[in-house]
Formats: structure tokens, sequence, C-alpha cells
């Protein structure tokens, strides 16, 4: 009996210790084993695989998990099951520690407070946990882009969140994806924040070099999101999922709202190879719209095909400007209508510009033309149509034309042959100036050469030259002295022209007595 007793009390604690019984699907039993594999939520065992069957239609996998009694508030109807095993991909490393210890299941324990028990495990891991600090958010987009579930979500170049999830909207034409960004960050999302595809690199040729933009090397690879407030903006953090717009780029997710746009059409006779749909519209140098259609069109009077061109411009980027203008009566459209009536009067035309010369590609300019030709407008009619001009392209390739027109008039076969002639006659100059002249201009400067020689010769110090010319500077120099003191006893003396000089005269005055000589007669 007490023995019985004994084992109707362990029977008793296990029954009361034994916790609700679940039955969790998966795709395959990969790193699954019965009574070894266990369950654990947040690194604590709550449970532990008891079985594991195929389904009936051999589809998937269920295994069975008995669970702790004081885990028996996980079996709810949104916890999440998956299997943690090692994995490796764009957005990191993850459950290294099971190479170890062998794969183990994950929970993530649901908000709701109904029962259940049955489930369908996750193949992957939720990207956000049940609970975790921080807010969802809803964005729109016409393009998934390289993103995916676990691509980041950058705040001034710092993770702050990660995409939860995605799909395919019911119309098929974007893609709604959900982010979550953790606390304290989440505050920095604004209702009037903007986000933007950070995904790969952004390279920007223009006239200040070449701009190269990224968020981090993890962004090239998996992708990311990227979100900013406009510097003005000081609104409060925005509410759990808030709906906000995916742009394609910063540059597009930071621009002002183009308010109310315009449709245009343009006609061009010539051909627009190189104009492309989202082309740019300018006036003034100012980005006021882009292309939205090209089609063909037939002029059965010319047996022309010319391209009619529909453009969307917003007249909110003109900005400051747009108060200064004149103000119409009517519809916007009315307005419009009568304010480019008064501006094409002015030689407002289109026209079609070259953006890049390496690519060829166009883009539409609105600008005034000098001594523009006169068009009838008349501004009722529906769709608008602004006359153009032929493009700067155009002009160019008429130039070219024209250019290579005159080249093709000259007599280039009649020049060839002259050319040719001219070179035959500069040949045999050659031939003749390397035969003869060159050995008579050889012998020429060596008989210089040995003349230089002796001139050098005579001119040296030992040379009888130099004897022969100091000994004439010395005969140049007595006799100067001889006339020097003829000229002095003269001075003195000058009777002694007609009666010659007495012996008792002295020959030169005191001045020269030093270093003149008696010659002991008159002159």
């Amino acid at each position: 009996m007490l023995a019985a007793l004994i084992g109707l009390s362990m029977l008793i604690h296990a029954w009361l210790s034994t916790g609700p019984e679940i039955s969790i699907a998966f795709q395959t039993a990969e790193g699954l084993e019965v009574d070894k594999t266990p369950v654990k939520y947040k690194d604590v065992t709550v449970g532990v695989v008891s079985a594991i069957s195929l389904s009936e239609d051999g589809s998937h996998v269920i295994a069975t998990v008995a669970l702790d009694k004081h885990a028996e508030n996980l079996a709810r109807a949104d916890t999440g099951f998956w299997v943690v095993r090692p994995r490796i991909g764009l957005q990191g490393v993850s459950g290294i520690d099971t190479l170890l210890s062998g794969a183990y299941i994950g929970v993530d324990k649901g908000a709701s407070r109904q029962p259940r028990n049955d489930f369908v495990g996750q193949e992957t891991p939720p990207t956000v946990i049940h609970g975790a600090p921080g807010k969802s958010f809803v964005l729109h987009a016409n393009d998934l882009g390289s993103l995916d579930v676990g691509s980041p979500v950058y705040y001034r170049r710092i993770r702050v969140g990660r995409v939860a999830s995605y799909h395919l909207n019911a119309d098929g034409r974007d893609v709604t994806l959900e982010i979550f960004v953790d606390a304290p960050y989440d505050r920095f999302v604004t209702a009037k924040a903007r986000f933007w595809h950070a995904s790969g690199v952004d390279i920007t040729l223009g006239a200040d070099g070449l701009k190269l933009d990224t968020q981090s090397f993890a962004t090239v690879l998996a992708g990311g999101i990227a979100f900013a407030n406009p510097v003005d903006v000081t609104d409060a953090p925005a509410s759990a999922q808030s709906v906000f717009d995916l742009a394609k780029d910063q540059r597009t997710a930071m621009a002002p709202p183009d308010g109310a746009s315009q449709y245009l059409q343009l006609r061009f006779e010539d051909s627009l190879r190189g104009l492309a749909v989202d082309a740019p519209v300018e006036f003034a140098g100012k980005n006021v719209g882009r292309v939205v259609s090209l089609d063909l069109d037939y002029d059965a009077s010319k047996r022309r095909f010319p391209t009619v061109v529909g453009i969307v411009i917003y007249p909110s980027r003109l900005g400051g400007v747009l108060a200064r203008l004149p103000k119409y009566s009517g519809s916007m459209e009315q307005q419009v209508a009568a304010f480019l009536a008064n501006l094409i009067q002015h030689g407002l035309r289109a026209q079609a510009r070259s953006g890049n010369l390496l690519t060829g590609q166009l883009y539409i300019s609105l600008g005034f033309v000098p001594k523009a030709a006169g068009v009838n407008f008349d501004p009722e009619v529906r769709p608008i149509a602004i006359p153009t001009v032929p493009g700067s392209f155009d002009h160019m390739q008429e130039q070219v034309a024209s250019i290579v027109s005159k080249i093709e008039k000259m007599p280039l076969d009649a020049i060839g042959q002259h050319l040719d002639d001219s070179l035959m006659d500069l040949d045999k100059s050659l031939k003749q100036i390397n035969g003869q002249v060159l050995p008579a201009t050889t012998q020429t400067l060596q008989q210089a050469d040995r003349t230089f020689q002796t001139v050098q010769g005579a001119f040296s110090d030992s040379g009888p030259l130099q004897q022969n010319l100091q000994q004439a500077l010395l005969q140049v120099q007595r006799t100067a002295q001889s006339v020097r003191t003829l000229t002095d006893m003269l001075g003195r003396h000058p009777e002694a022209l007609l009666k010659g000089l007495s012996s008792d005269a002295p020959v030169a005055g005191p001045s020269s007595s030093s270093h003149a000589t008696n010659t002991g007669h008159s002159p």
C-alpha cells in the first residue's frame, strides 16, 4: 500500500506538472530529434519535442511538443515557432551557438489571449519579436528593389531598424512594406518624415564633379531604407502604423511637394532620338516638370511623321516668383493657357536640347527665342500646345552637314595629286642636298676650322703677331713722348720755330723735367 501511495503521488505530481501538448507543422524535420530537441523562450527551456510524424499528404512534418506547466501561457493563437539553425546571409550570421548544442525550436510569445494547440512553424526567424521596444510603420513603394525581410533602416547613417515584412498589393501596382524602428530612435519618425531607397551606390555626374553616395557597404549588397525629416520640421513623433511613401532616392524624397500639375503638349517635326519618358523639363535653368509620353503623328499635307511629346509641369516649382506673376480668372487650366498666350507672343518656345554629349540624352527646354517667327496660339484649344523650334543638336547636325558638303565640293583628287608631285620634288631636292650640298658644306666648315685655328695661334701670347704688335705699341709710346716734349718746348719757346733753340735755353719745362730727354739740338 505504501508503494502504491508513492506511485500514485508520483503520477499525480507528474500530471500536475505536465503542460499542454501542441503540434507544430514544418516543411522538414531537419535538426529535430525526439526527446532531445528543446523548445526555448528567451533562452529558457520550456518544453521538448516528444514526437515527429509525417502529415497525411506528405507535404510537411508535424512535431509534437510537450510544454512545461509553467509555459502553458505560450500556447496562444498568435505565438510563433521556428527552428533555430546556423544561418549565413546578407543580413548577418545567426544561430552559431547551435553548432555545438544542436538545433532547437524558438518561441515568440503572442499577445492574444485565445489558446491554441496546432501551429504552423516559420521557416525563418521573425525580424521583430512581440513586445520589442519600438514602433512599426507602413511604407508604400512602386517596387521592392533590392529590399528583403531584415534589410536595415538608417537614420543619419545609423542603423535604427529593419524591414519586418512586405507584400504585393491586391491590384498588383505597388508594394506595401512594414518596417520596425527600435526605441529610442522611433521618436525621430515624425508625421512629415521622408523615406527613400538607400540600396546600392548612387553615382551622380554633375557640373561640380562626380558624387558617390551610399549608406554602408551592407546596403550595397542587401539593400536598405533611410529616412530623414525636413530641416524646418518640429512635429511630434508619428504614431505606430503610420503610412508613408518610399521614394526612389534621397533627392526625390527631400524635394518640396510639387503641388498641382498641368499637362502640355509639344509637336516636333524632327526625330527626337535620345529623349525618353521622365526626361526633365527646364525653364530658365530650373526643373519645372518632366516628360510623360512620346507618340508619333502623321501629317498628310507634308507626308511626315512628327513626334508629339506630352509633358507635365508643376507651377509651384517656380517658388516665390509665382506670387508676382499676373493673375487670370477661371480654372487653373484656363489661367495657365492665358498666361502662356502672353509668353508665346513674346517668343516662348519649346526646344529639345542635348543634356549629355556622351550618351546623347535630350531634355526639353522652355525659353524665349529672339526674333521668333509668329504663331497662331488659341488658348481655348485642349490640350494646351506650346510651339517648338529645332533643337540645338539639330542645328549642330545641319552645320556639320554643311561642312561635309563643302568638303565634298573641294577638288581633293587634284589637291592630292599636286601634293604628291610636290613631295616628289621635295624628295629629289633632299637627295641633291644630301649628295652634293652637304659634302661641300662639310669641306667648307673644315677649312674654316683650320683658318680659325691659324688665327688663334697668331693671336696667342707667344705668336709673332703678338710680339710685333707689342713692339709697334712701344714705338708708338716713344713717338708720343717725343711729340709731347716737342709740344712742351714750343709752348715755352715759340720763337724756336724761326730762330732755333739757343744753347742755354732748357729743353723741357719743370713739369716734364723728370721724364723728358735732352736732344742736344734744335728742331
